[in-house]
């Protein structure tokens, strides 16, 4: 009998399981509290509830995210002074030195400095949230309504930009950037724990199903054919984020170009980038098939739950190995990428003088190659049906040459993100290679979370992720306040990335991962039926 059996139906699901070893009476105890959310009349996916999942994305790009942090860095840069000239010194003066300090505390910080603890903060407040409440997701509507909220919340944060005006307000503008960014970051960590479950109801995937039930195709084929049905879906959702922000930028250009001279424009640029989010985002709330988790164990809440079901999941290293380093690499690798691209961003951002404008055209530049990408991969994977891990493998070598390229930068000014060119080439090095990046890093977690526990699995992916990303931006900052040197913390990231990458690379085997995984769920219905 097969060990590697497919686990929507629970029934047959636990009949097939012979080689889960579950001896322990605390691991067993710990994990009755992870109650699996499959049901075995889960809806089909219908047409329009796919389309409403890739529209969501489609509106919810990341484009007004990344405005604000360049509202509030150019409010941050136009209140502070250039401590070479002394307080009263203009940081934006022609003759000005080019570091920038504003009052911090007792004392001062750097621009660049307070920019990355706004971000280390809001990982730190992230990881508290999906700590509680991540995991709590898999129960009942809990997580229907909870993405529905933050959803709302991030909207909200997105239109009270517009009263960001004048530098005096570069507070607030930190607070309001710190909402978005916890709110979207919660956003991607919830949204992405949706889609395994749409992809083991779709049409495709309930008819390969039945054939393996039947026994026409081999439990080899069908974790392969179910494994691409995941990569179509988070492709295609890949690709909507990159139309969307490829539309929204050119939207925004109908107004950053005739309104250059008005004060306000970036403000405006900001309200059109949102409501486009809120057009197209709503329909998922309304199309969505109600697909409930278990009621709440009695004697629990939602406050509560959370944290047991992450003790629990934690407990279970033993039988889910690849899961685990999987998730110890995610640690240093989201880590590195995103202090990577802040990092950058913050540079760029200096260059370009804070321009929405340039900012815009380089976006447009790296969504249009991605979408590219995005499509292009996706296409040779699924004609030559290449495994997940090797396309994520082809992506990650990437993420170690970009922080290589700003070690550059420490010992000269001609090459390592110090030039023009060199922004525009990142931007589309960013669109051919981490586009797809992200994808991948999403299925692989797909491919290694136990089915039925996706927002367990996918909460602690978050968690890893952001938590991990509560350290770079922290020990960056201390860098940079000390050297006075942006360039000065790419040799710590291209470290973080090479070590995670090496890990990934030798340390997950994505088989082996997804039938442990199987084998782990069903052992927990059985437990609970």
């Amino acid at each position: 009998m097969s060990t590697s059996p497919p686990p929507e139906n629970p029934v047959r699901a636990v009949k097939q399981v012979v080689d889960m070893r579950s001896n322990d009476s605390s691991d067993l105890n710990a994990n009755q509290v992870a109650i699996s959310s499959i049901s075995a009349d889960e809806p089909l996916v219908t047409k329009r509830e796919l389309w409403s999942y890739y529209l969501y994305s489609n509106g919810g790009n990341g484009v007004g995210l990344g405005y604000t942090q360049t509202l509030f860095q150019g409010l941050a840069t136009a209140a502070g002074y250039d401590p070479i000239a002394g307080p009263g010194s203009s940081c934006l003066a022609a003759a000005a030195s080019g570091q920038c300090v504003i009052p911090w505390g007792s004392g001062t910080k750097s621009v660049s400095s307070v920019v990355l603890i706004a971000n280390g903060v809001g990982f730190a407040i992230m990881s508290i949230i999906l700590t509680t409440i991540g995991s709590a997701a898999d129960y009942g509507t809990f997580g229907r309504w909870l993405l529905f909220t933050i959803t709302v919340v991030c909207w909200a944060a997105q239109y009270a930009c517009m009263v960001l005006t004048t530098p005096n307000r570069w507070v607030l503008a930190m607070v309001l950037y710190i909402t978005g960014f916890v709110s979207y970051g919660l956003i991607l960590a919830f949204y992405a724990a949706i889609f395994p479950r749409l992809a083991r109801n779709t049409p495709h995937a309930r008819h390969l199903r039945e054939k393996y039930e039947i026994g026409e195709i081999s439990p080899e084929v069908y974790e392969q054919e179910e494994s691409l049905e995941k990569n179509r879906i988070t492709n295609i959702s890949s690709a909507h984020y990159n139309v969307g922000s490829i539309i929204t930028l050119l939207l925004n250009l109908a107004l950053l170009l005739p309104m250059a001279n008005n004060p306000k424009v970036d403000n405006y640029v900001l309200v059109l980038t949102n409501s486009y989010w809120v057009v197209l985002g709503i329909w998922w709330f309304v199309f969505q098939e109600p697909r409930p988790g278990p009621e709440l164990p009695k004697g629990e809440n939602y406050l509560v739950i959370g944290w047991k079901q992450i003790w629990t999941a934690l407990k279970t290293y033993k039988h889910l190995p690849y899961t685990f380093v999987y998730l110890f690499s995610s640690f240093l690798l989201a880590d590195g990428l995103s202090t990577t691209g802040i990092l950058i961003s913050i540079c760029q951002n200096d260059k370009f003088s804070f321009s929405f404008l340039q900012n815009t055209y380089l976006a447009l530049i790296a969504t249009t190659t991605s979408t590219i990408s995005i499509l292009a991969f996706w296409y040779t994977q699924k004609y030559w049906k290449i495994g997940t891990k090797k396309m994520f493998v082809v992506t990650t070598v990437v993420t170690i040459l970009i922080p290589l390229w700003g070690v550059i930068g420490i010992w000269t000014d001609k090459i390592g993100f110090h030039n023009v060119w060199e922004f525009w080439a990142f931007n589309v090095v960013f669109g051919l290679f981490l586009a797809p990046f992200f994808g991948y890093s999403l299925t692989m977690m797909a491919e290694l979370s136990p089915p039925g526990f996706d927002n367990m699995f996918f909460g602690l992916f978050g968690l890893f992720s952001r938590t991990s990303s509560i350290v770079g931006p922290i020990v960056i900052q201390v860098i940079i306040s000390k050297t006075g040197n942006n360039w000065q913390g790419f040799p710590l990231l291209f470290a973080m990335c090479t070590v995670a990458s090496v890990v990934v690379w030798f340390g997950v085997d994505v088989t082996k991962g997804r039938r442990d995984a199987v084998r782990w769920a069903a052992e927990q219905r059985k437990h609970t039926h």
